[in-house]
């Protein structure tokens, strides 16, 4: 293999079939490439890990970390923001300290094309890079709500490219959770909620087009943008990215951008041996 690039993902057990679709279009898209996979979680059984170790065999390996975080016991959480949205925060706390640098992928999008060029950004002054699917208008609320520089980008935290090197040096963990406690009521989105509001200045905003395209980005250009179809999605997006409650795999999906996820879905169904 060409690159070897490390992943980081976190979820619960539920998610792990969506994690097994993700990962199939990673190996997929990038076959020049192996992968360390480091999961985050609070509970997954080793067993329930076995169709996904089978599925990196031969191009990477899977690195499951338990994590324990006493002090997260009364962050806000739903059914669909459970306490593992907050591990991403902590990665360099979490991961091995040789590791300089990591790539978070949620487990409900679609790796489309090549992600040296991402992994490989110069990171020197940056904590985070990530894209952002934010307005002006909306921009200006989540600058009031979280007390944000008006200049930084509230940003999806679904794809983030982490300096761990940098992060571990300055990273201070109770910032985070002084933050928590004080806008505990105000947190709508709460792990990207808490980046943007503390970290807005030192993250690298990515092009979401490319790197977070989404089924209401696309809704919202493509009947204006002569060029903007599901042929330049293919060719151009590199990450496709399920994001909200609209999910390929449920039924009554709206949009076109299925299409990607259920190529990939029915991809992972033909492999043999997981």
């Amino acid at each position: 293999m060409t690159h070897k690039l490390n992943i980081l993902v976190t979820l619960d057990e539920n998610y792990l079939p969506r994690l097994n679709v993700m990962l199939y279009s990673l190996l997929r898209s990038n076959p020049d490439c192996s992968f360390d996979v480091y999961l985050l979680h609070g509970s997954i059984r080793s067993a329930a890990l076995a169709r996904t170790r089978a599925l990196l065999a031969g191009r990477g390996r899977l690195c499951p970390i338990q994590v324990t975080e006493p002090q997260l016991a009364d962050a806000p959480t739903t059914d669909r923001y459970p306490q593992e949205i907050y591990y991403r925060i902590f990665a360099a706390r979490y991961l091995p300290r040789e590791l300089d640098r990591v790539l978070y992928l949620d487990p409900d999008l679609i790796v489309n094309g090549s992600l040296w060029p991402l992994y490989t950004l110069d990171m020197t002054d940056y904590y985070f890079a990530a894209a952002s699917h934010v307005g002006a208008l909306m921009l200006k609320i989540n600058d009031l709500r979280l007390d944000m520089d008006e200049t930084a980008p509230y940003i999806n935290s679904g794809v983030m490219l982490m300096n761990l090197e940098l992060l571990r040096r300055e990273q201070k963990v109770e910032d985070v959770f002084r933050f928590i406690r004080e806008r505990k009521n105000l947190l709508v989105l709460p792990d990207q909620d808490i980046i943007s509001g503390l970290y807005g200045r030192r993250i690298y905003a990515l092009d979401p087009f490319r790197y977070n395209m989404t089924e209401r980005l696309f809704q919202a250009h493509a009947p204006f943008d002569m060029e903007l179809d599901l042929d330049w999605v293919r060719k151009n997006s590199v990450i496709i990215h399920y994001c909200g409650r609209n999910k390929p795999w449920k039924k009554h999906y709206l949009g076109q951008l299925d299409v990607f996820y259920l190529e990939a879905e029915s991809g992972l169904e033909k492999v043999k041996g997981i």
